[in-house]
């Protein structure tokens, strides 16, 4: 009995013992079997995936600090694939951009390197295509901006931004701002403005584009707002004496709700807002017959016309040229205080003497036509630009008779052509 019990025993153990795996005794050449390859990656793999990530951060970071050196030790010439007026019309710009950063204190030229100094700014100017608008847009550009034109062209000029057509950082928008329109910018530079209701309307328009993207907005309103002054030379602090329903108050009184408009909406709904009141202004492109006195006497001077004076001529302007403005503008929309601020030459004359002038810079001969006055026509016109010197370091640099040869040269080749193109 007990030696069956026994060998009962026996077959149980052997059965278990068959039913558990055998773990093979440890050998070192075990470590060197071709199937242990396999493992050894899998454990890289998933347990040493920090060190892989850390490997591709240090190689991704080596090649992005030697890519600069890299690009600067490649060839410099332009890529045969990129039209050559376009590189010329790129390299034209960099050169512009160059003079403005002239170095102050040895006088030399050298372009801002790329990451140090001022951003890029996206920039709308509305009746960009116009004679003070344009001229803005050579500054911004030069410097190297992105800016959107808007005009109507009624009374702007293709052909005064003709030469940038090729420029990426340009774009011209044909757009009546009575209507409104959304573009993504920093600066809005408002220009547009016919003397019309349609002022009033534009204004509106601007600002809210303005509210919708945190635009800074720069308002150009005029001295117009002065009406005929009571204060010589005016100052902003001055109310003004305008007639509300004279034959010129649609856009004195246009020019003043713009203005009310614009300090609304920054007290209101927060906008960064700049004012500027822009006195009499002369330079090329101005309009041949757009009715405004230095325009009108150039223009009759060279087609040997006679001067036409309204009233005795004793009125008296201030004159500035446009790149003094220009100057201005840029100076208040990139400073700190709203305003409203006076821009213009306190340099005063009577249009007698600018008719004396303009004489002695086109034709000695040229004659002077009286004429009776306008209505509502303002007896003086100074402006006291204390406040721009003091707190826009502005004020003009060119005089009368420095800046008009210059309008007079553009005049001059403009009226020859028109005078060809009518077969004269």
């Amino acid at each position: 009995m007990k030696q069956l019990h026994k060998q009962s025993s026996i077959n149980h153990r052997r059965d278990e013992e068959t039913l558990i795996p055998q773990t093979p005794p440890y050998s070192p050449k075990s470590l060197k079997h071709p199937r242990s390859l396999p493992r050894s990656i899998n454990y890289l793999f998933k347990e040493q995936r920090l060190l892989f990530i850390f490997i591709g951060i240090l190689i991704g970071s080596t090649f992005f600090i030697l890519q600069p050196t890299l690009s600067r030790l490649g060839p410099t010439e332009t890529h045969p694939s990129i039209p050559k007026s376009f590189s010329n019309n790129v390299v034209s710009h960099t050169q512009e951009f160059s003079v403005s950063n002239r170095n102050p204190i040895h006088g030399k030229m050298g372009r801002v390197p790329v990451g140090i100094g001022r951003r890029r700014m996206r920039i709308v100017v509305t009746g960009g295509a116009g004679f003070v608008g344009s001229h803005l847009v050579d500054k911004l550009i030069g410097r190297g901006d992105e800016v959107i034109v808007i005009d109507n062209f009624f009374t702007g000029r293709k052909e005064n931004v003709v030469h940038l057509f090729g420029n990426p950082r340009f774009e011209l928008i044909r757009h009546d701002v009575v209507e409104p329109i959304l573009l993504e910018v920093d600066q809005i530079y408002h220009l547009a403005c016919p003397a019309s209701p349609t002022n009033v309307m534009g204004t509106l328009n601007m600002l809210g584009l303005a509210k919708r993207v945190g635009a800074r907005f720069l308002l150009t309103s005029t001295s117009e707002v002065y009406g005929d002054p009571l204060q010589h030379p005016q100052k902003e602090t001055y109310w003004g004496n305008v007639n509300p329903i004279g034959e010129r108050s649609c856009y004195d009184e246009g020019k003043r709700t713009a203005e009310t408009l614009t300090m609304d909406y920054h007290r209101g709904d927060g906008v960064e807002v700049r004012i500027a009141r822009i006195f009499n202004t002369y330079g090329p492109r101005m309009c041949l017959d757009d009715g405004r006195v230095v325009s009108n006497f150039v223009a009759q001077a060279i087609r040997k016309q006679p001067m036409s004076v309204y009233g005795d001529g004793k009125q008296t302007r201030s004159f500035q040229y446009v790149s003094d403005l220009v100057d201005g503008l840029v100076a208040l929309m990139e400073g700190e205080h709203i305003g409203p601020f006076n821009l213009g030459n306190p340099g005063e004359f009577t249009m007698l003497e600018l008719a004396e002038v303009v004489k002695d810079t086109i034709d000695p001969s040229a004659t002077i036509e009286y004429k009776p006055n306008t209505a509502d026509d303002p007896h003086m016109r100074k402006p006291d630009i204390s406040k721009a010197k003091e707190l826009l370091n502005w004020e003009p640099k060119i005089p009368l008779r420095e800046g008009l040869p210059l309008m007079v040269n553009d005049f001059r080749n403009r009226i020859l052509n028109e005078d060809e193109g009518k077969g004269a």
